[in-house]
């Protein structure tokens, strides 16, 4: 497939993966000083909507990276568009909550078998980046098409709670739905009497699976519908409502309490969800320990290892994999995840590429981190009320101590890690006094200038957690 000589696409700066021929028009990427734009040459250019051009003989379209043209392409080329992946042995959510990340992920999932969920985002997240389900499918529709990748990928409704929320996500194309039933989980307590039903199916009994026994006694069981009965109702809902009736991958999220779920707990969530004909593809428990924001594990590892044992094989029991939420950055437990469940996962991460994407600006524009690290410290107290983490701000060098090719080494240190983590929302939408964004212009640029950097840091940093991850089972395989 060639381009028209006229073009001179040498010059042009030509995505060369990009290069796909439909209706007798070839339609292509290029990368110009401003950002990319699209091209259609031949018989049929209209077939995106843009501007319509003459070099020489021939007629060309330059079409502009919009909704519009992000939905023609999911239309005329189908790997452009979100497909159910979660029925894969393993999959691995890499949220971009700026849409420019891809470029990495498609580098490294070049070299991994798990399939990718490259749209994922949750309204709180979209809510604090002033963005939309739309665009961020259509940044990575941009990017698919532009490296060429054609080898599938999800979109992730992450963390929805409400119908509308969910509507959205449908609504959109996205292609799994993850139910938050945080809303739905109650804090320690007991109902007062069970039902005669409950009791006849747990009471007295022993589930057996893979060699491990759960059983209940009569308070345990009042505790645990107590928890989980008014969630239970909520998935069934919703459920019955939305998820039969789309082809979409369902994930259901006990993740987001204080408390974790025990394996007994998990048990009896599953069996509950089975009985009422709920089909879920994944499901994300609250494991022991704390799984906090850009840092590493916190907590006892052979704990989190016994559990992880029954856990998985309730999972397997059941007929779905286990989900890993706040997976970013858990190197110290990606062998036992990898390990127990026998290669069957699913992770998620989005605050590391985040992470990732200002240790660039600190290696390639220190004045500005330091503005920002500065910033970041003055509203700290009030992002964090977003996110349960519990980093010591006392901990973090003081800039004036650090010379400027310090600044990425407090990439390492996990106070102030999380310190940038959450204060992302606040860092993009902060503006001076004129009005006027304060960072996120001079970030864009930057990162647009730096793409090539970014996209190896992303590549090498996301291809650690599935090295990790896989060596727990590439034995096995």
């Amino acid at each position: 497939m060639t381009l028209p000589k006229i073009l001179n696409p040498e010059d042009y700066g030509v995505y060369p993966f990009s290069i796909n021929e439909v209706e007798d028009t070839i339609i292509f990427m290029i990368r110009k000083e401003d950002g990319d734009s699209l091209f259609a040459v031949g018989k049929n250019p209209n077939i995106l909507e843009g501007t319509l051009q003459t070099a020489g003989d021939k007629n060309y379209l330059e079409a502009p990276l919009t909704h519009e043209n992000a939905a023609r392409l999911r239309k005329i080329f189908p790997f452009t568009a979100p497909i159910n992946v979660l029925q894969n042995k393993r999959t691995f959510g890499v949220g971009d909550r700026l849409g420019i990340a891809c470029p990495g992920h498609i580098k490294v999932f070049k070299e991994y078998d798990a399939y990718p969920v490259f749209a994922q985002q949750s309204i709180r997240e979209l809510t604090l980046t002033n963005r939309t389900f739309a665009d961020v499918l259509d940044c990575v529709t941009f990017s698919v098409y532009r490296e060429g990748y054609k080898s599938g990928f999800g979109a992730d409704g992450d963390h929805l709670k409400k119908p509308e929320e969910i509507e959205m996500a449908l609504n959109n194309g996205y292609s799994m739905i993850t139910l938050d039933c945080s809303e739905h989980i109650r804090s320690e307590g007991q109902i007062p009497l069970l039902p005669e039903e409950i009791k006849s199916i747990y009471l007295g009994k022993t589930f057996s699976i893979e060699g491990i026994d759960i059983s209940f006694d009569e308070d345990e069981l009042k505790r645990d519908l107590w928890i989980y009965g008014e969630a239970i109702d909520f998935v069934h809902r919703i459920y019955n409502e939305y998820i039969k009736k789309h082809n979409v991958n369902f994930e259901i999220s006990i993740d987001e309490t204080q408390t974790p779920t025990t394996p007994a707990q998990h048990f009896f969530v599953a069996n509950e969800l089975t009985r009422r004909g709920i089909k879920m593809d994944t499901v994300a428990p609250r494991f022991c320990g704390e799984f906090q924001k850009g840092i590493d594990y916190i907590g006892d590892v052979q704990q989190f290892e016994e559990e992880l044992k029954v856990h998985t094989a309730i999972a397997r029991h059941f007929g779905y994999k286990l989900s890993i939420h706040s997976g970013s950055d858990k190197f110290s437990i990606f062998f036992l995840i990898g390990k127990y469940t026998q290669g069957q996962f699913h992770v998620k991460t989005a605050g590391t590429n985040w992470l990732e994407a200002m240790r660039v600006i600190a290696g390639v524009a220190p004045g500005l981190y330091r503005e920002i690290h500065q910033y970041a410290l003055e509203v700290f107290d009030d992002a964090r009320k977003y996110y349960h983490i519990t980093p010591d701000l006392n901990r973090i060098p003081k800039l004036e101590d650090l010379q400027d090719e310090e600044l990425v080494n407090l990439f390492k240190q996990n106070d102030a890690r999380q310190l940038i983590h959450i204060t992302y929302g606040h860092i993009l939408n902060a503006k001076d006094k004129n009005g006027d964004y304060r960072f996120r212009n001079q970030l864009y640029r930057l990162w647009w200038e730096n793409q090539d950097v970014y996209a190896h840091a992303i590549s090498e940093h996301i291809g650690k957690h599935l090295e990790l991850l896989y060596s727990g089972f590439r034995s096995r395989d």
